[in-house]
């Protein structure tokens, strides 16, 4: 190999990302090798027990309604795009009018997505029975 590949301005970048990934495989390998040899394998006597002077709990299915994930995912997914409004708000007098007009078509799909999710029933809660 000759030297001006590591003459290449982004070589650096590259071979900090090569030890990312390896330092990242390396934590989790030595992370799961070590967890199962430290872990205790009688958890289901401990996790019956019951806690200082509670009742003694009962097994039951985990019965958690999907509307819990789609309301997390949906306030996600409309506070990640209102984290954008704020820069533009700090730069709206250098946008122009250009910059206002962009702003008004992102919040015209913002609702779109919104009115989507409310048609669709996705913020109805329903009761599980």
């Amino acid at each position: 190999m000759d030297s001006a590949a590591f003459n290449h301005p982004y070589f650096g970048a590259f071979v900090m990302f090569v030890l990312t990934l390896v330092a990242f495989q390396a934590t989790f390998f030595l992370q799961r090798v070590v967890s199962r040899k430290l872990a205790q394998r009688q958890g289901d006597k401990l996790k019956s027990a019951p806690y200082e002077c509670g009742p003694i709990p009962i097994k039951q299915g985990n019965r958690i309604s999907h509307q819990f994930y789609i309301i997390a995912v949906l306030f996600v997914l409309f506070d990640v795009e209102v984290i954008f409004m704020i820069p533009w708000a700090l730069e709206y007098r250098n946008l122009g009018i250009l910059g206002f007009v962009e702003m008004l078509a992102f919040i015209g799909l913002l609702v779109v997505g919104f009115l989507f999710a409310w048609k669709r029933g996705a913020l109805a809660w329903q009761d599980i029975k």
